[in-house]
């Protein structure tokens, strides 16, 4: 009986011409684990500065307040409920911080609009209640973007709101004649509140509008992952405009 021999280096060459995709297979699934854990710690940390910031019975930031939108409609915290709000606080006089900022805000809306249509709720508070009125204010806002609301109140009102998102405010309750000519002293963040009006955390002036879109839309991200709705009714502004498209001409 004839035997079939077959030797080492056959056997060994036969091995060689069968490519092997083990490796990369694990390198992928190695990679794509380790993705997963950083994403996961760095969420897990959002939600630990977002619990921590919610405080003990009352909230660190935010609360009940009551202000007029520049059309003169009342306008309080229950607003904000539904959709991720991004508050900032100034002045129309302001020379320079303000518009930048304000600058800032509109890039970052556009790109939020662009990723997560109709989730962000802009709004922008005045905090000099003497010269900054509706119609001062709302010819202001203009300029920048056409989604931020404006919202403005009396002295004790725009204090008090404020003091609720510990903001400084340093606005003199009163002006005298020759004294409208003065600068407002305040905080430069945007407040990020999340659709049950609690804060989740600030954006500075480090920030980027594309920075400044990416923490929102991971908060957002982080929201809806825990099965969480967004109210996405289109802005006013935005409803404006699809009234006017269906204006027959």
């Amino acid at each position: 009986m004839s035997r079939l021999h077959i030797l080492p280096s056959a056997i060994s060459s036969r091995r060689q011409a069968v490519p092997s995709h083990r490796p990369t297979l694990f390198i992928a699934v190695g990679a794509g684990m380790v993705f997963y854990f950083q994403y996961e710690k760095k969420r897990l940390e959002r939600k630990r500065i977002v619990e921590m910031s919610k405080g003990y019975g009352k909230p660190k930031v935010g609360g009940p307040f009551t202000l007029k939108d520049v059309d003169g409609n009342e306008f309080t915290e229950k607003e904000l409920l539904g959709k991720y709000s991004l508050i900032y606080f100034g002045f129309s006089h302001c020379p320079d911080i303000c518009p930048d900022e304000l600058d800032k805000m509109g890039d970052a809306l556009d790109i939020l609009q662009e990723k997560a249509p109709n989730s962000v709720r802009p709004i922008f508070i005045s905090c000099d209640p003497n010269r900054d009125t509706p119609d001062v204010l709302k010819a202001y806002l203009a300029e920048f973007h056409p989604s931020i609301t404006g919202l403005v109140g009396t002295w004790q009102q725009t204090k008090d709101v404020c003091k609720q998102y510990r903001v400084y405010f340093s606005t003199p309750p009163e002006l005298t004649p020759g004294e409208e000519d003065y600068l407002v002293d305040h905080s430069i963040y945007f407040y990020v509140m999340d659709p049950e009006g609690d804060f989740v955390e600030c954006i500075g002036r480090q920030d980027t509008p594309e920075s400044a879109a990416g923490i929102v839309l991971q908060h957002i991200k982080d929201w809806r992952r825990e099965k969480k709705p967004v109210d996405t009714t289109p802005l006013p502004y935005l409803q404006k405009k699809q009234a006017v498209a269906t204006v027959p001409q």
